[in-house]
């Protein structure tokens, strides 16, 4: 598992790289544009060549973009939709650009709408921004299921795959923190097996292809989004272990979004610590069994 922090692009793509590896990252996540303003950064062909060229010699495996949290797929207001579509086809260009593996994002809100609808307007719109972008997959996160935000469940999920043409660019990330929030008990490693074989039933094989690793501050099946530091939220280390060595997942790119010490990020000690949650726990001999050596 390529095991890495939400970085700050600021400065040029480049120096992401160069935070990434301050923090011990073997993968990234970046936004491509400013969380609070709807005008995309007009990154350049050099710009794009000084990223890959800096990515090429580190040990930075796996890029993700994070789509900024303005936009809203399934909104019913029409000028919203389109600056919406606008910033998203922008990210999956500049993924494309710089070799991500994904731009993650989260699907949108019905608000007090019909979630039916909801699903069909960002289906629609994430349709038309794969449609004019090439090659960067799109992984659709999972929510928490505060108000009306879409993506809560595996069938969520799904319908917005199926509502946006259900092509292999389309994939999913798994967020910690918004699994367990939405009534996903993943804490042990028995019950996370059985939620993966319910997504992989839901979704299909090959669908989820990125991982967001977040402790929790709220409950099992509160429907809140807060992040917690590694190990100290009500997954606890052993969740947040259940987790990255679920079967099937270790392939994957896994980023911490935590909000850090001093709120100030994932810090090289927390990174350290997943990538240590990560590794299988070594078998203890059978009672009676002769050991080698």
């Amino acid at each position: 598992m390529l095991i890495g922090a939400h970085v700050s692009p600021a400065g040029g793509l480049a120096r992401a790289i160069e935070r990434g590896e301050e923090r011990g990252c073997q993968a990234i996540q970046i936004f491509n544009q400013s969380p609070r303003m709807w005008k995309p950064t007009a990154y350049t062909e050099e710009d794009f060549a000084a990223f890959r060229e800096a990515r090429s010699g580190s040990p930075v495996k796996a890029v993700l973009i994070h789509a900024v949290y303005l936009l809203n797929c399934a909104t019913e207001d029409r000028d919203m939709r389109a600056k919406t579509l606008a910033s998203l086809t922008q990210s999956l260009r500049v993924g494309h650009g710089i070799g991500a593996a994904g731009v993650v994002l989260h699907p949108g809100s019905a608000k007090a709408g019909d979630v039916g609808k909801a699903i069909a307007r960002a289906g629609r719109t994430i349709a038309a921004a794969l449609a004019d972008s090439e090659g960067c997959e799109l992984h659709l996160e999972n929510t928490a299921g505060t108000g009306g935000t879409l993506g809560r469940s595996f069938e969520e999920l799904a319908a917005l795959i199926d509502g946006a043409g259900a092509g292999e660019r389309l994939g999913v990330c798994l967020d910690s923190c918004h699994m367990l929030a939405s009534g996903y008990d993943i804490r042990t490693p028995a019950k996370m097996a059985a939620v993966l074989r319910e997504g992989n039933r839901v979704l299909g094989r090959g669908r989820i292809r990125s991982l967001h690793l977040n402790d929790s501050q709220t409950p099992l099946g509160s429907n809140r989004d807060r992040h917690a530091n590694v190990g100290e939220g009500e997954l606890g280390r052993a969740g947040c272990r259940a987790f990255l060595t679920a079967r099937g997942l270790q392939r994957l790119p896994c980023v911490l979004e935590t909000p850090g010490a001093n709120r100030e990020g994932p810090s090289r000690e927390e990174v350290a610590l997943a990538i240590e949650l990560s590794r299988p726990a070594a078998r203890k001999p059978r009672a009676g069994a002769p050991r080698r050596g």
